[in-house]
């Protein structure tokens, strides 16, 4: 079960980085286009945090012999997901871009780079063959 999971977490999160590139990046900011894929992007991240609770950390220090440090990233991410939503509904584009911005390079960059850390799936992936 706990392959499937993190496998699940893997194929969700793998397109956020690409697409939230384009959003912060590329995109013209406000158009049809940003919406639907910044919907996307919204709706995958926030399921991939959601799903990463229900992987166990094998690497570092555990509360409850479950959530590790790179959880914290997780539970950031189910926080701004709908707060960003919420500011820019409210005309708030400044919190939103903020928002946006710091879910990017911490819940998907950091994170990311935690991943390939020693002992953890990825560094074996990428590093061990």
């Amino acid at each position: 079960m706990y392959e499937f999971i993190r496998d699940l977490h893997l194929y969700t999160i793998a397109p956020c980085l690409p697409l939230g590139f384009y959003l912060i990046v590329v995109s013209g900011k406000g158009g049809v286009l940003h919406r639907k894929i910044g919907a996307v992007y919204m709706l995958l991240i926030f399921f991939s945090a959601f799903v990463s609770l229900f992987l166990k950390a094998y690497v570092g220090p555990t509360f409850l012999n479950h959530f590790g440090w790179i959880h914290l990233l997780s539970f950031l991410t189910i926080w701004t997901v709908p707060r960003s939503l919420i500011a820019v509904k409210k005309g708030n584009i400044q919190q939103h871009k903020r928002s946006m911005k710091l879910l990017y390079w911490t819940g998907l960059i950091l994170a990311g780079l935690f991943t390939l850390m020693p002992g953890r799936y990825l560094h074996g992936v990428f590093f061990n063959g």
